[in-house]
């Protein structure tokens, strides 16, 4: 895949790269390979979400914190 630098501010990457990076934050980092593009994992947004449906509350939290403070 080719790509052309037009301004030193901005990149136009291949499609089909695009858009799997569309709205993700990308990190460049030099090798003596050359430069790589590499998607920044935000652990919290892929976290979110995750115990939907698993029926834990922060109230179900707060009681189980309380048992686990009273068998101490």
């Amino acid at each position: 895949m080719k790509t052309l630098v037009i301004k030193s501010d901005r990149l136009n990457l291949p499609e089909e790269i695009a858009r799997k990076l569309k709205g993700k934050e990308v990190e460049f980092i030099e090798t003596k390979e050359g430069i790589l593009i590499k998607p920044i994992e935000n652990q919290i947004k892929n976290a979110r979400g995750s115990l939907k449906g698993s029926h834990f509350s922060s109230e179900k939290y707060m009681r189980l914190k309380k048992e686990e403070k009273e068998l101490e």
